[in-house]
């Protein structure tokens, strides 16, 4: 159960600066480095953050619950799912670190 939540936990984060990578990525007119250089300097990390990483938190939190895809059944994965919820919580701190 422990390494259930853990393995959540995990995927969660990488979840959440895989979304904050590609966020700068697509989004921002300068390379990773120099935007978050630039977000820690100018005070908009925790948006970087929170617009980047709680898209596919969101998507991963409903993959672990979901039974069913399209055709297909699974079994729901609630601890994963309480893992990449306390992720998430963990990002919302970051974005309060951050910003205030």
């Amino acid at each position: 159960m422990v390494i259930k939540i853990i393995k959540g936990f995990l995927l969660g984060l990488i979840a959440n600066f895989i979304g904050t990578y590609l966020y700068i990525y697509f989004f921002a007119p300068y390379s990773f480095e120099t935007m978050m250089e630039s977000a820690v300097e100018k005070g908009f990390m925790g948006g970087l953050i929170g617009l980047g990483g709680a898209v596919l938190n969101l998507l991963l939190f409903f993959f672990f619950l979901t039974t069913k895809i399209y055709k297909f059944k699974k079994v729901a994965q609630p601890y994963e799912a309480r893992g990449v919820l306390m992720a998430t919580i963990l990002a919302a701190l970051a974005v309060m670190y951050f910003e205030f």
